[in-house]
């Protein structure tokens, strides 16, 4: 194995001839998912929510948006939760907090953010606004880079979703 004394990996074992880069990538979506994690997280509780999950914090924001009725099959769709039972449980604790109602339609059950669940997100966006959008501004890194990562992401997604369908086959 040719070592990659320039590249910052977590598990060199892993890297690749192919594709050293590929293994730096990993190492930052560790980095910024765990940093991500512990963000909504900390920005949730000074909003004033305290002991939510990143899971019940995405799956709070999520409904909330555009506030319409969401089914659990679209939820972990397009939040790419494979395990429903992690969102089914994260949405019960969301509900029995006051900040999702949900209500069954025929067979489906639709969630929605109740009032209080639209507030607290309202001051998660105040705190969101006073420290991360002053870090990213003192950063140096511009919108339009932003924007790349964001979209380098959903490719890198594409790959990994495709690669978990190939594991999973073997």
């Amino acid at each position: 194995m040719t070592r990659h004394p320039n590249k910052i990996v977590s598990s060199e074992h892993l890297v690749s001839e192919t594709s050293a880069e590929l293994s730096e990538f990993e190492y930052g979506l560790i980095m910024v998912s765990n940093a991500f994690n512990r963000w909504m997280v900390r920005c949730m509780s000074a909003a004033g929510a305290k002991d939510m999950t990143a899971v019940e914090v995405s799956l709070l924001h999520h409904v909330s948006h555009r506030d319409r009725k969401k089914k659990l099959a679209d939820i972990c769709f397009v939040l790419n939760i494979e395990d429903t039972h992690v969102a089914t449980y994260a949405l019960k604790k969301l509900v029995a907090r006051g900040y999702v109602k949900s209500e069954k339609t025929g067979k489906e059950v639709f969630f929605s953010a109740t009032p209080a669940g639209r507030e607290l997100c309202a001051k998660y966006r105040e705190v969101r606004e006073t420290c991360l959008m002053t870090t990213l501004q003192e950063s140096g890194l511009t919108n339009e880079q932003i924007g790349e990562a964001a979209q380098l992401m959903r490719n890198a997604s594409g790959l990994y979703d495709t690669a978990a369908r190939a594991a999973a086959s073997l």
